[in-house]
């Protein structure tokens, strides 16, 4: 089959249209390599459904395009005829899906509530704005355009990694971004509320630590600082670690916070407190205390609200509701999970049973 395809009068032309693209492409890809090679992507993937529905051309089709496109651009990857396939599916996966009808989650929302076919431009545009590792990574684990073009934003946003983006699709941050129990929208003027809610998770995956069954507050919180890089990535963009059993006096009395972060996009201080255990009522007056105390004694001038995020083992949502009902400061209740597995290209960086051995002595013989 591929032999006579080589011949065909209808292929060949095609053929040379698309080498006609590709040497175009060549040209600007030295100031837009990978925009414009996803571009040309996009458009082969369309031409090659377009050319599977109506020429026939047979099984051997996607084959011979690539032994064509390997001979002709030797010095370019990317034409194997698993790659073929791949382009092939990217393009059915934003094409065939339905597009939303409203559009709720914040990567989709900013683009313009247009008909469908310029939305379609617009998602264009978004996808291949980042590599094509990436995309790849995203239609295998997504199952929809909505939370496709969540993790294409926040690979934008946020300059992710290969590996950081697979984590975060796999510990499922598209279904819990913005789900924690809040009084953000009664307590802070919008757009803050809104981007106080954006930064907030339930639950909060914290599966890079090793815990024993029993461990307390202090445990989880030198857990959770021995792996800061860790923690700072599952919390989000934006976080800088101020410290941690930080001290406030008010009276003559001493508090010692959690742990203390400063948002960088928010311009506020955020308090983190810490519970193993299921949540009640009076923490959320204790995290409120401490809220007004950072309010206080360390908000500057230009800074806004300090915010409260409270972790527990578990939450009953309505009760968390009707404590939150008439607390006048920012706070957010949010439960943390432990068990789950870290891909095996971050794994690496988790202590080893010999580094966790030596940390234990070196604190006994301190």
């Amino acid at each position: 089959m591929g032999s006579e395809l080589a011949v065909n009068k209808d292929y060949k032309a095609w053929l040379a249209e698309i080498k006609l693209k590709l040497r175009t492409v060549q040209i600007k890809a030295a100031l837009k390599v990978n925009t414009e090679l996803l571009s040309f992507y996009w458009e082969l993937g369309e031409d090659i459904v377009a050319k599977q529905s109506t020429a026939q051309w047979g099984d051997g089709f996607l084959l011979q395009l690539s032994k064509d496109l390997i001979v002709d651009f030797p010095g370019m990857q990317g034409f194997s005829k698993r790659n073929l396939e791949l382009i092939r599916q990217w393009h059915l996966f934003y094409k065939t899906s339905s597009l939303p009808v409203q559009i709720a989650k914040q990567a989709v929302s900013q683009l313009p509530r247009k008909k469908g076919g310029e939305i379609r431009q617009q998602i264009v545009g978004q996808i291949t704005s980042i590599p094509w590792g990436h995309n790849i990574a995203i239609i295998a684990k997504c199952k929809n355009v909505n939370e496709a073009l969540f993790y294409v934003q926040s690979t934008k946003t946020h300059n992710w990694s290969r590996s950081v983006l697979v984590h975060q699709i796999e510990s499922g941050l598209y279904r819990r971004e913005g789900k924690s129990v809040n009084n953000f929208a009664v307590t802070l003027p919008k757009p803050q509320s809104d981007l106080a809610l954006q930064t907030l998770k339930d639950p909060y995956i914290f599966d890079f630590l090793n815990m024993t069954k029993e461990y307390n507050e202090r445990d989880l919180e030198k857990g959770l600082i021995n792996h800061i890089t860790h923690f700072l990535l599952e919390l989000g963009a934006g976080f800088a670690f101020v410290g941690k059993q930080v001290q406030v006096q008010v009276g003559e009395r001493d508090f010692f916070i959690d742990l203390l972060f400063y948002h960088v996009r928010l311009h506020c201080y955020v308090v983190v407190e810490l519970k193993t255990v299921d949540f009640e009522p009076e923490h959320a007056g204790k995290l409120n205390f401490y809220i007004k105390a950072v309010d206080s004694q360390f908000r500057q001038e230009g800074d806004h609200p300090t915010i409260g995020i409270l972790l527990c083992k578990n939450k009953d949502k309505l009760v968390a509701e009707y404590a939150l009902s008439d607390v006048h400061k920012p706070i957010g209740v949010s439960e943390y999970q432990l068990t789950q597995s870290l891909p095996e290209n971050l794994k690496s960086s988790l202590p080893t049973v010999e580094e966790i051995e030596a940390e234990l002595a070196q604190e006994v013989g301190g």
